[in-house]
């Protein structure tokens, strides 16, 4: 477990101010092979673009993001919960985007980062939450450890940065 890792909630101006940081951790992972929405290459541009959606998110109340800084405040790692969801769902968000660069791996950063995310969610007064990931990666095994529940899994679902088909596994938490 990496102890030199600070976990911290930005608000919309902090958002704002770390989208160039946020780009290059989307833009990493994705040249690494994440299945997070978007193919390689990555033009920074649209890495850009979704970072300054995601800060106008948080600007209006839809979205909470949580940074990973490093012991150099470099931002290593990110998590949202998305809790602008239809009215009948007050009780319920959705986890996404749950990045670590991969010079930061296997120090604990995605579990003190969905630590934080149920934190997050107990304050807001979320019960349920929901995530998807690509079936048979490393993330499912920390959803796994982190006591998610398997809701099923959807073949051919989505697609690797590379433009392979992969598998889109559901999870849920009861907090």
């Amino acid at each position: 477990m990496s102890e030199s890792v600070t976990i911290r909630r930005l608000d919309a101006d902090e958002a704002g101010q770390c989208v160039q940081a946020l780009a290059e951790v989307l833009i990493d992972c994705v040249q690494g092979g994440a299945s997070v929405g978007f193919m390689w290459p990555l033009p920074r541009e649209r890495a850009l673009a979704f970072w300054r959606g995601v800060a106008a998110a948080v600007a209006r109340g839809e979205r909470v993001l949580l940074v990973a800084q490093d012991a150099r405040g470099r931002i290593v790692g990110t998590v949202q919960m998305v809790v602008s969801l239809p009215d009948n769902q007050p009780h319920r968000a959705d986890i996404a985007k749950m990045l670590v660069k991969r010079e930061a791996r296997r120090q604990g950063i995605a579990q003190q980062l969905m630590a934080a995310i149920d934190g997050e969610a107990r304050a807001a007064g979320k019960s349920v939450l929901v995530l998807d990931t690509v079936t048979g990666g490393d993330a499912e095994r920390l959803y796994e450890r982190a006591r998610w529940q398997r809701a099923g899994v959807v073949p051919k679902y989505a697609l690797m940065p590379d433009g392979s088909f992969c598998s889109t596994t559901y999870f849920y938490k009861h907090l």
